[in-house]
């Protein structure tokens, strides 16, 4: 997991000591960061992140996280009903007019998974210079392969499932998407032990974003202040390592 905080950067911690409660909103919907166990709580590495955010800021008595659709995170924190959004809210200009953001957290890659019956020449991108590979029509991930690898022979599709299908079928050599769905979809029963991570991870802000932050209101500096000092805290010790790899088994990078 990419370090994102430098180790020897100290980021100042504000007074917390007048703050009533610190309320994470996230959803239910989105594993393995923020889903409901078979207990029916709320379980993920968004959730135990908030929780060992309010641990490292000694607030845990006064936190609370709470889930709601996606579609009604920003109306619930712009109307009061929480202080932060922890839910891989996107970082757009949009956003950003309404709202403040803490210092990324995760960056989420862009991968290859290559068939594993393809003959390439070799262990990297460079072995699928003239190849055949399979990317979404119209996403980031298609302008990223086409300005990343101009001499990878791009095959668009309009449906993810067809993608990977023709993968499978070894009709593409290789696939670039998403990294996240990438790895449990090449270590799961859909993958039936056809195709293995290739080469990467591959990281842009230009093409997939700032990465994963915390949305709290415009005003509230002091709680952005505060979580980027924890998040740097959790980096520094390793907390912030191991929360992913009980999430991500199967590793992003």
């Amino acid at each position: 997991m990419p370090v994102m905080f430098d180790v020897r950067e100290r980021l100042v911690r504000p007074d917390l000591s007048t703050l009533l409660r610190l309320r994470f909103l996230t959803t239910t919907d989105f594993p393995p960061f923020n889903f409901t166990d078979q207990t029916g709580r709320l379980a993920g590495f968004h959730v135990e992140l908030a929780r060992a955010i309010c641990v490292e800021l000694g607030i845990e008595n006064r936190c609370q996280i709470q889930a709601l659709p996606y579609a009604e995170l920003e109306t619930a924190l712009a109307g009061d009903q929480g202080e932060a959004v922890i839910a891989g809210v996107a970082v757009t200009d949009r956003v950003r007019q309404r709202f403040a953001f803490s210092r990324p957290y995760m960056m989420l890659p862009a991968r290859f998974v290559r068939n594993k019956q393809a003959e390439l020449a070799g262990d990297d991108a460079r072995a699928l210079f003239g190849r055949p590979v399979g990317v979404l029509t119209g996403t980031a991930y298609e302008a990223m392969l086409k300005s990343f690898f101009p001499d990878i022979r791009a095959v668009g599709f309009a449906d993810r499932a067809a993608m990977l299908e023709d993968l499978k079928q070894k009709k593409v050599d290789a696939v670039f998407a998403d990294g996240l769905q990438l790895s449990f979809w090449a270590s799961g029963e859909a993958s039936a032990g056809c195709c293995a991570i290739f080469d990467g991870p591959y990281l842009s802000e230009r093409f997939l974003g700032e990465g994963l932050t915390i949305m709290v209101k415009k005003d509230d500096a002091t709680l952005v202040q505060a979580i980027d000092s924890a998040l740097a805290a959790l980096s520094h010790d390793g907390r912030l390592e191991e929360i992913y790899l009980r999430y991500f088994p199967y590793g992003l990078f």
